[in-house]
Formats: C-alpha cells, sequence, structure tokens
C-alpha cells in the first residue's frame, strides 16, 4: 500500500478527490483503483509541522542572551515537532511504521519548501521505505492524475531539498547571532529594544530607509515654466518652451521675459518628427508581477494577493501560484483553445472574443520550456469558473489572470507619437507633444473595465490637429506657471515586491549582476509577502495609504548596521548563487554552511567595532526607554533633570518633556519632542537643563531652508543659538 504525505490538508482532499476515498481524523483511505490497486493512504502536515530547535536546546547556557556566549553555533542542526501540532506528527509516524506500507510519495508543494516540510518529517520518523515524489503545477483532476502516473524518484529533487534546508540553517545562524549582537550593542547605549535582524529582512528595510533619507534630505526647489497656446489657421495647440531640452527655469522674472516676449508674437513649426511605437501584449503573471499589479489596482497587500491565488490554486482553478516564470510549455498551450472556449461562453469575458488569433502554441513570447523552471506562469486551469461566483477579492485576482490569457491571443497596439518644434520670433523655441492610436489591440481588453490603468503623462496627451512644417500663425496666449522639485516618492508594497525582485542588479561587479540576473534578489517569489510582513511586525515599517514609511527603530537598526554585510546585496546575490547551485547539485551543503558559520561570526565582529561609533543624538529615543510607574500605576517618563523653572523633575510626557510639578503648582515648563521638523533627543535635553543649552542640532527647517543651531533656555524660554 502506498502513503502520501500532503503539505496541508486542503491540499490533501484536493489530491484525493479524483478517486473514491473515505476521510477520517487527520487522513483520508483512499479505495482500491486502477492507479492505486491496493488502495492508498492520505495524510498531511499542517504547513511547518517540525522547527529548528531554539538554542537553548543545544546548550543551555545560550538561553541568556550574552555577548560573552556569542556566537551560537551548534555542531548539528537539529528539528522538533511544534508543540501543537504532535497529533498529526503521531498519525503520520503510525503510518510510516506500518508493515503494509511498501512506498511513500512525498507530496507537498512542488518547490523547495514543500520538499522540506514532508522530507523533516520522515526523517524524524526515521523513515528507510523507498519514496516517489509527486510534482504537479494544479490541482484539478486531471493534472492530479496525470501526476500519480508519472512520479518523479525520490532522487530526482532531493538536492532542491538540501538547498530549503541549507537556507533555513544558514538563515537561522545570521538572524540568531546578529539579532542578539545588535540588541545587546545598542542596550548598552540605553536602548531597550529587541532588534531581529535577517538575511532578506535587512536588506530590504535598508533600502527602505534609503528612500526614507532621500526624501527627508530632499531639498525642493522652486521653478517656473512657460506655456503657450498656438493659433495655426484655425487649429490650435499647446506647447511648452524649452532650451536644449530643459523646460524648467529656475529665475521667475525671466519666464516672465520669455512669455511677454513671445506674447502675440508670430509662430512658425520649424518641424515635425514622428515616430510609430509597437507594444506587445503583457506576459503571463509570475507571483511578484501579480502581486504588483493587485497593489497597484487594487491597493491589495502583497500577503492578501498571495493568500486569495493559494485559494484559488486550491481549489483547483488557477495554476501553482508560486511560480517565478512568466512562461509555459507546449504542453499548457495546448489546452488554452479548451480553456478559451469555456471563458468565452461567461458573461464577464464573452465580449473579448472571438479571439484575433486562435493559438499562440508557437509563439516564443509566451511559450518557452527553456525559461520554464520549476513552474510554468500562473494560468487559468481548464476548471473554468464563473468569477461572478467568487468573493469580490477573488474574482479580481482571478480576472487579472484570465484577462492576461485572453490578450496573449491579441494583436501589438501600435501609436504614432508626434513631436511639434514651434519656433517664435525666430528666437524662442517650443514643444509639443501629442499620440494617434494606431492599432488597439490587445488594450482592448485590459483597459475596457480599467483592471490595469493606464499610467501615462497628461501633457503628452493632447490630440494635435493635422499640422504641416513651415505652417505659420501667431501666440494666442501664453502664461507662466511655478512649481517645486517634489522628492521621491515612498514605495508602495507592489513596488517593494518589484524593488526586491531586482535588488543589486545596479552593482557595478560583472558576476555579482550575472548571480542577480539569475535568482531571485531578495527573498525568493514564495517569501517576499512574508518578509514585509515580518517588517509590519517587528515595526520596522509601517504602511500607510499604501504608502511604506521606515518607523524610528527600522531606521535605528539600519544605522547601526551601517555599511555591514547585513544590509548588503552583495551578500544575497552571492547566498543566492550557492544555494541555486545546491539545489542543482552542483554545490556541497556542507561547504556552504561553514561559510554560513564565518559569516555570522563576521557579522557579530563587525557589529562590535561599529558600536563604538554610533551616535543617535538625532533620534528621539523615547520610545526605547524603560518607563517607571508611580505609586498609583500610572507609568512616567524617565527623569531628564530638574526644572529651569522651579525644583520639579522634567519628565516624558508623551509629546512633549515637561514638569512634573504642572498638576500642583502649574508650573508650564514644557519642550516639544520635534521642533521645526527636528526631533529633539533625551540626551540633549538632559544637557539644555543642566547646562542651559544643547549641542548644535543639524536639520531644522524653516521656509523651506535648513539651519544648524543650539537650543538655549533664554529669559524664561527656548531661543536659537546659531553657529
Amino acid at each position: 500500500m502506498k502513503l502520501i504525505i500532503a503539505e496541508k490538508p486542503d491540499q490533501g482532499l484536493k489530491l484525493a478527490s479524483p478517486f473514491s476515498y473515505t476521510k477520517k481524523d487527520g487522513y483520508v483511505e483512499i479505495s482500491p483503483n486502477q492507479w492505486f490497486p491496493n488502495g492508498a493512504l492520505l495524510t498531511w502536515a499542517i504547513g511547518h509541522l517540525c522547527e529548528l530547535v531554539p538554542p537553548e536546546e543545544y546548550d543551555p547556557k545560550w538561553k541568556k542572551w550574552s555577548l560573552e556566549t556569542l556566537p551560537i553555533i551548534p555542531n548539528h542542526f537539529q528539528h522538533r515537532v511544534t508543540k501543537s501540532k504532535w497529533k498529526q506528527f503521531n498519525i503520520i509516524k503510525g503510518f510510516v511504521n506500518r508493515k503494509d506500507i511498501d512506498e511513500i510519495i512525498i507530496a507537498g508543494d512542488a518547490e523547495r519548501e514543500g520538499e522540506a516540510i514532508v522530507r523533516i518529517i520522515l526523517e524524524k520518523c526515521n523513515n528507510q521505505k523507498k519514496m516517489k515524489r509527486l510534482w504537479i503545477s494544479s490541482l484539478t483532476p486531471k493534472s492530479v492524475i496525470h501526476g500519480f502516473e508519472n512520479l518523479l524518484e525520490e532522487s530526482e529533487t532531493r538536492s532542491i531539498y538540501y538547498e530549503a534546508l541549507s537556507r533555513a540553517c544558514a538563515d537561522w545562524l545570521v538572524g540568531m547571532n546578529a539579532s542578539r549582537a545588535y540588541t545587546l550593542l545598542l542596550q548598552k547605549k540605553g536602548i531597550s529594544d529587541v532588534f531581529s535582524t535577517g538575511r532578506v529582512q535587512t536588506p530590504t528595510l535598508a533600502l527602505i530607509v534609503k528612500r526614507e533619507k532621500e526624501i527627508e534630505n530632499f531639498k525642493s526647489e522652486p521653478f517656473w515654466e512657460v506655456l503657450a497656446t498656438f493659433h495655426m489657421d484655425g487649429k490650435n495647440y499647446s506647447g511648452k518652451w524649452h532650451k536644449d531640452g530643459e523646460t524648467r527655469l529656475q529665475d521667475e522674472s525671466m519666464a516672465k521675459k520669455i512669455a511677454e516676449f513671445c506674447k502675440g508674437k508670430e509662430a512658425i513649426i520649424s518641424s515635425i518628427e514622428k515616430e510609430r511605437k509597437e507594444f506587445q501584449p503583457p506576459l503571463f503573471f509570475n507571483l511578484s508581477a501579480l502581486q504588483a499589479t493587485a497593489n497597484k489596482l487594487y491597493k491589495f497587500s502583497p500577503k492578501h494577493t498571495l493568500d486569495i491565488a493559494q485559494k484559488l490554486y486550491v481549489k483547483g482553478i488557477i495554476s501553482y501560484p508560486r511560480s517565478d516564470s512568466s512562461f509555459v510549455t507546449k504542453e499548457e498551450a495546448a489546452s488554452f483553445p479548451e480553456i478559451l472556449q469555456k471563458l468565452s461562453k461567461l458573461e464577464r469575458y464573452k465580449d473579448y472574443f472571438p479571439l484575433p488569433k486562435t493559438s499562440i502554441i508557437n509563439n516564443s513570447r509566451y511559450v518557452n520550456a527553456k525559461k520554464v523552471t520549476d513552474h510554468y506562469a500562473i494560468i487559468p486551469t481548464e476548471q473554468v469558473v464563473n468569477p461572478t461566483k467568487m468573493s469580490a477579492d477573488e474574482e479580481k485576482i482571478y480576472s487579472l489572470i484570465v484577462e492576461r490569457l485572453i490578450v496573449a491571443h491579441y494583436e501589438k497596439a501600435i501609436f504614432d507619437y508626434t513631436t511639434i518644434h514651434t519656433l517664435v520670433e525666430n528666437r524662442a523655441t517650443f514643444i509639443s507633444k501629442g499620440k494617434e492610436q494606431i492599432q488597439e489591440g490587445w488594450r482592448a481588453v485590459i483597459y475596457k473595465n480599467n483592471s490595469e490603468q493606464k499610467n501615462e503623462n497628461q501633457e503628452d496627451d493632447q490630440d494635435l490637429p493635422s499640422l504641416q512644417e513651415g505652417e505659420k500663425g501667431i501666440v494666442k496666449a501664453i502664461k507662466v506657471k511655478g512649481g517645486k522639485t517634489q522628492p521621491p516618492k515612498r514605495y508602495t508594497e507592489g513596488q517593494l515586491i518589484t524593488l526586491m525582485k531586482t535588488a543589486g542588479k545596479h552593482l557595478e561587479d560583472e558576476e555579482l549582476i550575472k548571480v542577480l540576473n539569475k535568482t531571485e534578489g531578495l527573498g525568493t517569489e514564495a517569501t517576499r509577502a512574508g518578509i514585509i510582513g515580518v517588517l509590519k511586525d517587528r515595526k520596522y515599517i509601517e504602511v500607510k495609504k499604501n504608502q511604506v514609511f521606515a518607523t524610528n527603530k527600522g531606521t535605528l537598526l539600519i544605522e547601526s548596521v551601517g555599511d555591514s554585510l547585513l544590509a548588503s546585496p552583495e551578500m544575497t546575490a552571492k547566498w543566492e548563487q550557492r544555494l541555486h547551485e545546491i539545489g542543482e547539485g552542483k554545490a556541497s551543503p556542507n561547504i556552504f554552511m561553514e561559510q554560513a558559520k564565518k559569516l555570522s561570526i563576521k557579522l557579530i565582529n563587525d557589529a562590535r567595532e561599529n558600536s563604538g561609533e554610533w551616535d543617535f543624538q538625532h533620534f528621539d529615543l523615547t520610545e526605547f526607554q524603560k518607563n517607571k510607574t508611580s505609586k498609583n500605576g500610572k507609568k512616567l517618563g524617565t527623569k531628564l533633570g530638574k526644572c529651569r523653572k522651579c525644583d520639579g523633575d522634567v519628565v516624558d510626557k508623551g509629546k512633549i518633556f515637561g514638569c512634573s510639578n504642572y498638576n500642583t503648582s502649574k508650573c508650564d515648563f514644557a519642550i516639544s519632542k520635534k521642533i521645526l521638523g527636528r526631533s529633539i533627543s533625551q540626551t540633549n535635553i538632559k544637557k539644555l537643563l543642566t547646562e542651559g543649552s544643547t549641542d548644535f542640532i543639524k536639520g531644522f527647517k524653516k521656509d523651506g531652508k535648513e539651519f544648524t543651531a543650539k537650543l538655549e533656555w533664554k529669559d524664561n524660554k527656548i531661543s536659537f543659538l546659531y553657529k
């Protein structure tokens, strides 16, 4: 009899659905059939049933967080059964040890983690029996049966188990050692909090903090543009003044002079340029592209998109969602006509039919077996479902995937882009841009229901009249428009997913660029949403209105890490290259783990060396201070010194530092924690209370300008003391 072990209960029931079966507590019995003549038992893990043991189970001295006990490097990594999952583990173990079980089929998700989850359980059960591997990208009955008919040998996927195990153990080493090192060293600076670090989460956080710094340090500059409306023989169009391609002027008076010079003057079209551009239909979705698109259109978090896609996969109506490929093989392409024929009967999609192309099986833009790795692109399966019967969010994700399949069978979109150069009085040059749609093509599907919005510059969208070189007219109207340069925008969660995928590709090292082009950047398709979730949970980032903000805590950690490899895409590139080679059976897991141990030691040493130079005066460290409690149980802030107005204590009161005697004597001594956009540290407040003034503080902002000054207590109020 065969024993099938799936990754999750819902997946297990889908694998059993093509057969006659009886559901039991924690497993199902599949009745004898042509594929399993003696029947089969099918059970499942509950996700990660086993976990790496904590440090103290290797050595009791590692339970207490101490710099003296670092590094934490076990001789041999061990797993334990998660406490809440012992019941299911015992069910699996009981089946593994049954004498009538002659073969075990590993049926976790067809990727690294699915491989590791089941194999680790089997190792904990001391399994000695023959194993096979079920490898499928869809949970439709047709796909499941095909998979059981074409089981892989266990040896064919063993290397990706070693890859997953190496990744998990090495990440444990880096995270465990670096997290303790930075937490303990920051505690020495009076910062009481736990600072979790990780090989992927810390470089990702560094990218977010970098953008936050760019926004913070950005100095907005005013500019002016000269906009004209031209009248040519009854035809009007608009243009923008430019010189050598630059349309912005830093001098308002010069802009006004240009406008005054051009007012009512003769204009002539000096040249017209036309360029035809063709736009191919978009590729099929991989997970990152699906997450980025759903975030842009619907503000879905990457995790929410993955959760929805996983539900659709388990229902059998889309293919495996954690795919990193945008291509399919000819086998999948051969099934498209059947899928599309079913879709054409649904009210939601019928207007897109008939399709311009009946097959794309020979279209290498979509069908390329060499670019399909573990899984092909995310596509709808032959198990077509009416989207109106789904939840609203499921319908949105399903329709995105369906529409990508439909547009692959459409023609390209074609536009003519026109650029007109207009000369006023043979001196002032203006540029006008417009476009004309020649062939709508695939855009008739994508933009019909605004499922993918246009993202085009409105100034390039004007409908230009029919004009000729040499035509003459006049400047009908002209105006000066003022504006200010804008700082970089914060990332959305969707943009962050894309950024993680491409992180490090700006490196000058050609070898590393090759690695990053072949591998995953920061994280994998399956883990990026989780990494963003971890950063939220650790309070390193906040997401407001779909914009990602670095918190004070996140910024403090990244400033502490500095140029360490811990925040470097370079380390990730080398790491991912080696892991990829392990998965291909071309590299040794043991050698990789030795390198991970050396790296962990280096990260600890780097943190120790850098900690001597840490200076957090520009941070508001209030949230990291341990609060004291008064006799009545109410929390009071840390005492910072004696009040400059009375004999009271100045304490943290939330948004201000204020006198503790306010309630008794109404002493109104108070200093805001943020003055002219600059956070005031407790260190500087202590100095002001004892010496009458702070150190010089950079970054005060007034009227758009930044300045440096001391705060001093003078004439019973706070004043600025300039350099």
